[in-house]
């Protein structure tokens, strides 16, 4: 399992792409994904040698894999990068893995756990299980749904009469 305090998970290899050793690359995070970067997959540690494609669907091929079996055999692996080495986010930025997990609150009331980080045309989105019944809350990554995040206590204040359910 990967330890999120240390690693960030910059994709999971995907099919090859060719016959040269590349491979697409599944939940790319592009920023992690930078031609010569440093990246961790199944114990080895590798350096990303092509980077190609687009972010939503990045072309990668690691030192160590010269074919189109060696990007087979790593198929379905994690592509993990150090914390440390990671580019620096700005203050309202933040990885989607620290943010998965967050409780969601308006106020004092309990809304739900983020499950995951939703990249849509026009923002980032919170999908929240609520504590409730009923289907997840999608919750935008604007200052007028979110009033805080607070990822050392692992919590985010939303705003829910901004968005419709107060």
């Amino acid at each position: 399992m990967t330890d999120p305090e240390r690693w960030l998970v910059a994709g999971i290899v995907g099919r090859p792409h060719g016959l040269d050793g590349s491979f697409y690359v599944a939940e790319g995070t592009p920023e992690l994904l930078i031609d010569g970067a440093t990246v961790h997959v199944r114990g080895d540690q590798r350096r990303i040698v092509r980077r190609a494609g687009f972010d939503a669907k990045p072309i990668v091929r690691l030192d160590g894999s010269m074919n189109r079996d060696a990007a087979l055999e790593l198929r379905g692996a994690e592509i993990l990068v150090a914390r440390e080495t990671a580019p620096q986010l700005d203050e309202d930025e933040w990885w989607a893995k620290d943010l998965e997990g967050c409780a969601v609150r308006d106020g004092a009331r309990e809304v739900g756990i983020v499950t995951r980080l939703l990249t849509l045309p026009s923002c980032d989105v919170l999908e929240v299980q609520r504590t409730s019944e009923g289907a997840p809350l999608l919750v935008p990554l604007i200052t007028d749904a979110v009033r805080e995040v607070d990822i050392d206590g692992q919590a985010i204040d939303v705003d829910l009469r901004f968005l419709g359910e107060a």
